[in-house]
């Protein structure tokens, strides 16, 4: 066989870009940066410019208005009570239901989704109906003593409601992608459940927790619907600052409803970036965990 017969070698065939489903990265991030714009950063630019324009002696005169000053209180304290509350019920729900098995399991975990469909007023208007003074649970409360409707009670309870699926939600995928190989290993080198939990289980789904506090913090801040039915609306005592800029503007005083928006605006946007940074703060400490050890 002559050189001439030889089969050629073969060339290498080039290796084919992945198809993408949609165009070109220019015309994907542009349309997607324009609809952005136009739905969430435009009004609240506008938002933001409007705000600017009160100048010094309109910010002072908004914030030292004391019906202002108690509805911002009484928001951002419920929201964080709320919060805080809602981040340990849903990681002992997240943890039942990542971690046992049992009848209802399945209608429980959809169960967890009701509030995000459930429109809130039907959810203040159910939360009423049971805990006023003639509801199936509140008229026990009432006889101890314990008002929860038309009290600062009854927003907590509200917020804790809307909030709750949050706080699951992110904890449970974590739990899920966790697993139970940790635990069995601290458990085979001696560790106690307690130390397990404190040294392998918590400083992984920490960052879960943290979010699900943020977002359920931030949701209730701006909570209106659920919350306006049990919360009574008193000036002073149960009005919350959602609520204020609804009366503000029925009052014809814009400049007090932009300032309390504006401030709204800013405590949400602060706790959808403390969200964004956990993972990133998390990842770098156990890096240096890592490079320590």
């Amino acid at each position: 066989m002559n050189a001439a017969t030889l089969p050629s070698p073969s060339k290498p065939r080039p290796r084919r870009r992945p198809r993408l489903v949609l165009p070109g990265f220019g015309i994907s991030l542009g349309l997607g940066l324009t609809w952005l714009s136009v739905i969430v950063l435009l009004p609240l630019t506008a938002l933001a410019i409007r705000a600017t324009e009160l100048g010094l002696d309109g910010w002072l005169r908004v914030l030292g208005d004391e019906r202002i000053q108690a509805s911002l209180k009484l928001s951002f304290g419920t929201a964080f009570a709320a919060a805080v509350f809602a981040s340990l019920v849903g990681l002992l729900v997240a943890w039942v239901l990542v971690r046992y098995r049992f009848p209802g399991r399945r209608l429980l975990d959809a169960i967890v989704d009701l509030p995000f469909a459930l429109p809130t007023a039907v959810a203040g208007i159910a939360l009423t109906a049971l805990y006023s003074q003639n509801g199936w649970i509140g008229q026990w409360t009432e006889a101890i003593g314990w008002q929860i409707a038309y009290a600062r009670s009854g927003i907590v309870l509200a917020l804790i409601f809307i909030g709750l699926p949050f706080a699951i939600r992110t904890v449970q995928p974590m739990l899920e992608t966790l697993g139970r190989d940790p635990e069995e290993a601290a458990a085979s080198l001696g560790a106690s459940r307690w130390t397990t939990l404190r040294r392998v289980v918590l400083p992984e789904i920490l960052p879960g927790v943290l979010s699900g506090f943020s977002l359920a913090f931030a949701r209730g801040l701006g909570e209106y619907g659920s919350v306006i039915f049990i919360a009574g609306n008193k000036p002073y005592s149960t009005e919350i600052a959602p609520l204020l800029i609804t009366i503000r503007l029925e009052e014809y005083d814009y400049n007090g409803a932009v300032a309390i928006a504006a401030l709204m605006l800013l405590a949400s946007f602060l706790c959808l970036l403390v969200i964004n940074l956990l993972p990133m703060l998390f990842a770098h400490e156990r890096q240096q965990a890592r490079h320590h050890g």
